[in-house]
């Protein structure tokens, strides 16, 4: 599974606003020359990249507050008495120009940024915050959703509609409503106080990462690296004004993919060191102070609400429901994996040794002996897999084609819709009627202005309030070729692919009447569900064999190297599974910090949480350091990384039933799409889930999954 790539939403943005447009508003407070001023005339309403400026974002969102506080203190001084009409549904209507900037501005800071657009990006986050604490605690709006809440069982509503009254009600009470108003204004300050440290930390995550680059002098310092990467690495060097030397950029996470076959030892410590130290340097880049006050605040707001810690108050809406079933879930895990690792460790030594290393593995070791174990047990080579891997086959022959087989979707490439950078492509999405449903940007290489990862969100999202249809992008961070090459990608670059666009799948799919309730719009360890599902389908042998040609001679990927990557599956899962839950329980203890505690010693709290959760492994460091972890403190991921895990299990689970009815047909498809994919976050998602699968998940098919039971 995939713990680099994710689901992003609009966390700067109320739920209520997320990424909807209305096409019947103008903004009359605005400039008309703003490409914001009124919904974008394009198809599926995709924004207007060749007339959007920098200059154009802070005076759209900051009218587009303006006028969201004035729709939210009409409904609030409405002298009628509350209803789900003039209440709820006009709570869903407001905001639209700030949706429509907003949408872009996410979309841009992450994937495309630059000076000027994280300098609105900080100045907005406060002013943000502010809004979404005007609409939450506002005492008069509350009333009046707590009185249709009240009387929700009398209302004869349709089942979304009632569920709707739901979500409204807890996330007022989750954002402090019942506080006194004296407790709100300092609610109100910490929040602000979070929204500017969040967009700080994301700012100097990225300059360091981009400061991080290892910088080598010679050729013979990356012997083992294939010609194209050195050629990549002579590039980025120059970019960088250190022409004649090589740079390897870091991606978001500890171990980094050139440590699997660099053969240079000090060059491999140098890229781990790299990465371990780009945001504790102690210089402008150093995160340490942001996420000690980041947790601190956290605490304290968490406290206010009435919960023991902010994990307590975050988790109430999840699936998991309470820290306990969490630390319960991954009790469950770590034993098995960190016994696998030490045993994978043992055996990598062993190799070490045989060939008269001299030293003791350490965390830069690992992969590059792992790598050669690899290749010993099951005879593969990552270099032997890539040649099969052309990334548009992947895209075209291998994702579309899989959700053609399962849904009946088609797809087809358009290049008059405007892009904001080059590398961007966008398709029409047909149904399988071959009614355009959708459009689908994909930008998949690495750039030194965009953050670490992958993702998915929405530039529109699906809505039957406002007959909007999504338009729906994926963000990756493969490494682009040099010019002349093929656009080779790795192993896990295609189930990347695969992941990211099983997200797309779920907000493509989304058939709601209300933004807020649809389609990815779900509790986080319900969200990654799909997406993981989606990644079987890259094995399958319909899907495949269709996709996995080589990029010279148009031969379709052996069947023996096929045989041999489905039993090397296994392989290195200790490591693999050690290092995610090791990100998981950082997060869920920086998250459990009693309130009123001082600010915590980053390095101390990070080894302290290891260690006592049994995580403490040298050779295995955590996925993500504390000091570069943004999903936990800047993607709206806090408290919430078990995640990942916790829907791999409901993934696995749910694709033994996939295996268990046929596999891979479009009755299955079908099924999937209308219990699950279009549902968005209607109904209970335990409710949902066992409603497809038949029973409550089970762990028994993740744990044999990674080669941890029988």
């Amino acid at each position: 599974m995939n713990y680099t790539s994710c689901l992003v939403l609009a966390v700067i943005f109320t739920a209520s606003q997320s990424n909807t447009l209305n096409a019947q508003t103008v903004s009359g407070g605005l400039d008309k020359s703003n490409p914001f001023y009124q919904v974008s005339s394009l198809p599926f309403h995709a924004p207007a990249f060749d007339k959007i400026k920098n200059s154009d974002f802070k005076p759209a969102i900051e009218e587009g507050i303006r006028q969201q506080m004035t729709e939210i203190r009409r409904i609030a001084d409405n002298p009628a008495a509350p209803t789900f009409q003039n209440t709820l549904v006009e709570m869903e209507k407001s905001g639209r120009l700030l949706s429509r900037a907003g949408a872009v501005l996410n979309l841009l800071t992450g994937a495309y940024t630059n000076p000027e657009l994280q300098k609105v990006q900080q100045e907005m986050a406060p002013k943000l915050s502010a809004n979404n604490d005007a609409i939450y605690l506002n005492t008069k709006l509350f009333k009046r959703v707590e009185a249709i809440y009240n009387q929700r069982h009398k209302l004869k509503l349709d089942p979304e509609s009632a569920r709707l009254i739901e979500y409204y009600h807890q996330n007022f009470v989750a954002a402090g409503a019942k506080l006194s108003e004296a407790d709100k204004e300092i609610l109100r300050k910490l929040n602000q106080e979070e929204a500017t440290l969040r967009t700080k930390f994301g700012s100097q995550l990225l300059a360091g990462t981009r400061a991080g680059a290892l910088i080598v002098n010679t050729k013979e310092e990356l012997e083992g690296l294939s010609d194209a990467a050195i050629e990549v690495a002579a590039g980025n060097a120059k970019a960088a004004g250190h022409e004649g030397k090589y740079a390897i950029t870091l991606q978001n996470t500890t171990q980094q993919p050139e440590l699997t076959f660099l053969r240079n030892r000090a060059t491999r410590q140098k890229l781990f060191e790299a990465s371990w130290n780009r945001t504790e340097k102690d210089d402008a880049n150093d995160t340490r102070a942001i996420i000690a006050r980041l947790a601190q605040i956290r605490a304290q707001k968490a406290r206010m609400i009435g919960f023991p810690s902010f994990a307590a108050w975050k988790l109430q809406n999840q699936m998991a429901k309470t820290p306990e079933t969490v630390e319960k879930f991954l009790a469950q895990l770590v034993p098995a994996a960190t016994a696998k690792a030490r045993e994978e460790a043992a055996e990598i030594q062993k190799l070490i040794d045989q060939q008269n290393g001299g030293f003791k593995l350490e965390a830069w070791d690992w992969n590059f002996y792992s790598e050669q174990l690899r290749k010993m047990k099951f005879d593969i080579d990552e270099n032997e897999i890539k040649p099969y891997l052309e990334i548009d086959n992947v895209l075209q022959k291998g994702v579309f084609y899989a959700a053609n087989l399962l849904y009946g979707l088609t797809f087809k490439e358009r290049k008059d819709l405007p892009v904001y950078q080059e590398d961007v492509r966008v398709f029409d999405v047909f149904d399988k009627d071959g009614k355009q449903m959708a459009l689908f940007y994909a930008d998949y290489y690495k750039r030194d202005n965009k953050r670490g990862g992958a993702w998915m969100s929405n530039l529109v999202g699906q809505s039957r309030l406002f007959g909007t249809r999504p338009v729906i992008y994926n963000v990756c961070n493969f490494t682009k070729p040099a010019p002349g090459q093929p656009a080779l990608i790795s192993y896990s670059d295609m189930r990347t692919m695969f992941h990211e666009f099983g997200h797309a799948l779920h907000g493509l799919f989304a058939d709601q009447q209300y933004p807020s309730l649809s389609g990815t719009a779900t509790a986080r360890d319900f969200v990654e569900f799909p997406s993981q599902v989606n990644e079987n389908w890259a094995l399958d042998p319909k899907v495949i064999n269709n996709y996995a040609l080589h990029y010279k001679t148009g031969e379709v990927m052996p069947q023996a190297l096929i045989d041999k990557i489905k039993k090397a599956g296994t392989f290195n899962q200790g490591h693999a599974f050690t290092e995610v839950l090791a990100a998981h329980n950082l997060d869920l203890q920086w998250h459990s910090l009693k309130p009123g505690l001082s600010l915590q010693d980053v390095n101390t709290f990070e080894a302290e949480a290891l260690r006592k959760t049994g995580l403490d492994f040298p050779q295995v460091p955590p996925r993500y350091r504390s000091s570069y972890f943004n999903h936990i403190w800047n993607s709206g991921y806090s408290a919430g990384y078990y995640a990942y895990s916790w829907t791999e299990m409901l993934a696995d689970d749910a694709y033994s039933w996939f295996v268990e009815n046929g596999g891979l047909t479009r009755a299955n498809g079908q099924r999937f799409r209308d219990m699950v994919l279009s549902r968005g976050n209607t109904i209970e998602l335990g409710k949902m889930y066992r409603d497809f699968r038949g029973h409550d998940p089970d762990i028994k098919p993740m744990l044999k999954s990674r080669g941890l039971e029988d």
